[in-house]
């Protein structure tokens, strides 16, 4: 696994390429190139301004948040990062030429992190704006420069060149492989962009790391086009999910290595998934999908391979071809859509702990305990829960020997005890939670409102 501290730049200071020294030996017409690149994009860098719910500490909480985007067209559309603007109740967006404008969340994408605004304009009014590049991809030694508002500060540049072309994340990189790069990104340049010489954007700033020197990832444009369509249709990214576990031939952390130069392996399937309806087995070799030829020899493929699948029309049948026991067959595949893959999240004044839904791919450990179910995600300090015994990632099972189906359920569970409280009853609550596998018994003590001593 890669071992670096990698931090969702939330930003772009100065990159060593970019050094006074450097620039001071480059010639005229070159620094000419990097200003007029600049210039044409500059205008549509946005300092974004969020305020954030936070339930992690048992209570809803609300803070700033700070970090960039970057306009792309002249109503007013923006692309920055998903974990900018993630459980934003507020966006607020500052133009280079002073403008401010509240901007409305089209859709976001975890998967990806990436997100689409479109700043609430007044009628008449328009928005410079920079465009995609087109063309062949940037490949190792293109100069580029990342834009952004680094650490809440005013807009900046730094400049470096595209040090991998194709960087693969472990766990970051579902549908899409990486833009590495020494231009600096910090802290508060999520979502500026990473433009070419020519004032293009190749990808968008996301990710960013200290260790002996600067690196930087953004995702690529070709990820950024595809994805911010389809925000601008569905809202979301509508990906489809198959339940497949896929890994490269020559899987090299795992030190496993398949012979044969085509194909992807099928490491294994979820439970309950379309792949494992399919019949998909481990060991399998996938060599082609709808007629399609695909093969990830690499971890760097596979990002690749998981977006075809991902793009697959979903609830519609497949025809995928694999090679098992030195014989091919072809199994019918039907994916269903992906759907959400975060869980809603409240928090519980006076039992003081907050709540989320368990989701497959947000927490895929506690839903193999409890499909749909709630867990803890905060527990109030002080406060009656922890006072009580109740820990985070506990899963609630029952209130008061009442079964919990759903977070609405439990938000009118609440309701009810809160109303008996304030009617001079109902100081204990007894919660039936999972903890580790194991059955636990809670008892809450009410009497004492933390909120309000």
């Amino acid at each position: 696994m890669l071992a670096l501290a990698l931090l969702p730049a939330a930003g772009a200071g100065l990159a060593r390429a970019g050094s006074p020294a450097l620039l001071e030996q480059a010639p005229a017409d070159f620094q000419a190139v990097i200003a007029g690149a600049k210039t044409r994009v500059f205008p549509a860098v946005v300092y974004l301004r969020c305020v954030v719910e936070n339930f992690e500490l048992g209570k809803q909480l609300r803070h700033v948040s700070s970090g960039s985007g970057v306009l792309i067209s002249a109503d007013g559309e923006i692309v920055t990062n998903w974990h900018v603007v993630d459980r934003a109740r507020e966006i607020r967006c500052l133009l280079e030429d002073g403008r401010a404008f509240e901007a409305e969340l089209v859709g976001a994408d975890k998967d990806t992190d990436l997100a689409l605004l479109r700043l609430k304009l007044p009628p008449g009014a328009a928005t410079p704006f920079a465009v995609f590049a087109e063309g062949p991809p940037p490949v190792e030694g293109d100069f580029v420069m990342a834009m952004g508002a680094p650490w809440g500060l005013n807009r900046s540049v730094s400049f470096g060149i595209i040090s991998c072309a194709r960087r693969y994340l472990p766990d970051a990189s579902e549908y899409s492989a990486w833009l590495q790069t020494d231009a600096s990104i910090s802290p508060g340049n999520s979502g500026g962009p990473l433009v070419d010489t020519r004032g293009r954007i190749v990808g968008i700033n996301t990710r960013g790391a200290q260790v002996g020197g600067d690196l930087g990832f953004a995702v690529p444009v070709e990820t950024v086009r595809l994805v911010t369509d389809r925000l601008r249709r569905n809202g979301s990214a509508a990906w489809a999910y198959t339940g497949l576990q896929l890994q490269p031939l020559r899987d090299f952390q795992r030190n496993v290595y398949f012979p044969g130069e085509d194909g992807v392996i099928v490491a294994g399937t979820d439970l309950d998934s379309p792949a494992r309806e399919a019949g998909f087995r481990a060991q399998d070799r996938i060599v082609a999908v709808a007629g399609r030829p695909l093969t990830a020899l690499m971890e760097e493929d596979m990002p690749d391979v998981r977006r075809l699948f991902a793009l697959l029309p979903p609830g519609e049948p497949v025809a995928v071809r694999v090679r098992r026991d030195g014989a091919e067959r072809e199994l019918e595949l039907r994916p269903r859509a992906k759907g959400v893959v975060l869980g809603r999240e409240h928090a519980f004044a006076r039992w003081d702990f907050t709540v989320k839904e368990i989701n497959q791919f947000e927490t895929p450990d506690l839903f193999f305990q409890a499909p749909n179910g709630l867990y803890v995600r905060g527990v109030r300090l002080p406060g009656n829960a922890n006072e009580g015994g109740l820990r985070p990632r506990d899963v609630v099972l029952r209130v008061n020997g009442l079964e919990v189906a759903s977070l609405d359920e439990l938000r009118r569970l609440h309701e009810e005890s809160l109303a008996r409280l304030a009617g001079g009853g109902g100081r204990r609550l007894l919660l039936d939670v999972l903890r580790n596998g194991q059955r636990v018994q809670v008892i809450l003590d009410l009497s004492r409102d933390y909120a309000n001593p």
